[in-house]
């Protein structure tokens, strides 16, 4: 049995998909089963002992070329199986032209007439999108539900071990989306109102690096370290795993929180947990300003707002948050 899974969207959809690695191996653990996705993200399954083979597709240099040759390379591979888990045109090439016996994808991927199996996604109040994901597979697998999973290395530990510490807080501030970021000052009024035995450890790309610096110089918390680019993806999940509290936006840190069951505050501005991609921790808090006639105002986000207020971020209640965070020390 040879099984392909198509994500070539962003980080947390690709942790969101990783139960369907999870629910299918255990189904046919005899099975091989390869994973597509998109450059950058494949650090995510290099230690998955459930995935045979990451093939990624370079999008930022030579698109269309590296897209042709995936696609020769996907039909040598001869699938029995293609699962779809990405809605977008692209991805439903991948899948059609796999020469798999099975196709399966979402509904709303504008190939989808071309599946085998065509499923309906839908935003539905309190269905989770790993919920969603799963019930692409449900018929061949069952209907259970699996958080999603990651797998480190000893290597990762390693990297982490420099930096742990017995009583420590992750901040995550950055988001590709600025409405979905909480705005800096709340930042800062996180920072300055975290109790000063807690040393707080900014993390994000490298790209981050220069906001962290930001908040710094602005916080009077003198506890404040910016690590951002010092960790890999996975790094900074298995850290996330030893905070006594992580605070993040409605972003992939969120769902770096959900694979490894990590205590996480989630400020959702501009967004709303109503669209699937709340956090799965035991310990979790969404933490959102409530009775705006503007939210949700789109389920990715703008780069601006687009009322000029931002009120879903400016308004937040930081401590509400830091309630929940003392709450549960």
């Amino acid at each position: 049995m040879k099984i392909l899974i198509i994500q070539t969207a962003f980080i947390g959809d690709v942790i969101l998909a990783t139960p369907i690695i999870e629910k299918l191996k255990k189904k046919f653990p005899n099975s091989q089963i390869d994973f597509l996705l998109r450059k950058g993200n494949e650090i995510l399954l290099q230690n998955n002992p459930n995935v045979n083979e990451i093939l990624i597709w370079e999008k930022k240099k030579n698109k269309f070329k590296n897209f042709f040759k995936l696609i020769l390379q996907i039909r040598k591979n001869n699938y029995n199986y293609a699962v779809n888990v990405h809605r977008f045109f692209s991805s439903g090439i991948f899948a059609i032209f796999s020469k798999a016996k099975f196709k399966i994808g979402f509904d709303k991927n504008p190939l989808s007439f071309l599946f085998s199996k065509s499923v309906k996604h839908k935003i539905k109040f309190g269905k989770h999108e790993v919920h969603r994901n799963i019930d692409l597979i449900e018929e061949i697998t069952d209907f259970e539900f699996v958080k999603p999973k990651l797998y480190f290395s000893q290597s990762d530990l390693e990297k982490i071990s420099t930096y742990k510490k017995e009583n420590f807080i992750c901040i995550f501030p950055s988001s590709v989306w600025l409405t979905k970021q909480l705005p800096k000052n709340k930042w800062i009024e996180l920072c300055n109102k975290i109790p000063t035995q807690f040393t707080i450890y900014l993390l994000g790309s490298f790209n981050d690096k220069n906001f962290g610096d930001e908040l710094i110089l602005s916080s009077s918390n003198k506890n404040v370290v910016n690590l951002c680019g010092e960790f890999s993806l996975l790094q900074s999940a298995l850290f996330m795993t030893f905070a006594k509290m992580n605070f993040v936006n409605d972003s992939a840190p969120l769902h770096l929180a959900s694979a490894t069951n990590s205590s996480v505050v989630a400020f959702f501005c501009s967004t709303v947990f109503e669209f699937g991609f709340f956090p799965l921790s035991e310990k979790s808090k969404i933490v959102e300003v409530k009775n705006l006639n503007c939210k949700p105002c789109g389920i990715h986000g703008f780069k601006n707002c687009p009322k000029k207020h931002f009120d879903c971020g400016n308004k937040i209640d930081i401590d509400e948050a830091i309630k929940f965070f003392e709450t549960n020390l």
